[in-house]
């Protein structure tokens, strides 16, 4: 995969979100997160231009002060995000693998204590947030204007343990829990 004529060398597709594809990549002995952006429909959320909106909220999340991986490099015309790799478990992995603690709710809630004043709401679904070296990091760059029915403390919590929402995505999404490593097949990224 390249990045403005800069190759790397793909890994493993990392996830699917509503706006890319997240690839973990390498060049030479470091990683790396490649976001391809796609234009796939999404029933439940709409999209002007996605790599704007990528950078201008990279923009606004870094002056509110949250922690997320730094953007490394931006190709316009392949829409590709070239993001640092932070590497640990996300959330949702820890939720399921019964070893949540609090201090990951301490540290999302006093990102919120950023975001709020901020007038931004993030998608608090536990895949977007990875935590190393026992610090939470939000890792999509996604957000909008605040809304109280989307904060954390109203949408975001349900997700955060073992509820019966959680549950019932996970039940609705096993196939993708699963790591995938990409196939040598015309880039057949299918678990």
């Amino acid at each position: 995969m390249e990045v403005n004529g800069k190759e790397y060398a793909a890994i493993r597709l990392l996830g699917k979100g509503k706006g890319g594809y997240s690839y973990l990549v390498s060049e030479g002995h470091r990683q790396y997160v490649l976001k391809q952006i796609h234009h796939e429909p999404c029933d439940y959320y709409r999209f002007g231009n996605k790599i704007e909106a990528e950078l201008n909220d990279y923009k606004r999340l870094r002056e509110a002060g949250i922690r997320m991986p730094e953007l490394l490099d931006v190709d316009i015309r392949e829409e590709r995000l070239l993001k640092e790799y932070i590497e640990g478990e996300t959330i949702y992995d820890l939720v399921l693998s019964d070893k949540m603690e609090p201090v990951y709710l301490e540290q999302v809630r006093e990102m919120c204590g950023r975001l709020y004043p901020a007038g931004l709401n993030i998608d608090y679904f536990p895949t977007n947030f990875v935590v190393q070296e026992q610090k939470l990091y939000y890792i999509d760059y996604e957000c909008n204007e605040y809304m109280e029915e989307w904060n954390f403390e109203n949408w975001g919590i349900r997700y955060w343990s073992r509820t019966e929402a959680f549950m019932q995505y996970v039940e609705e999404h096993k196939q993708m829990t699963h790591k995938t490593t990409l196939s040598e097949d015309a880039g057949d990224t299918s678990p």
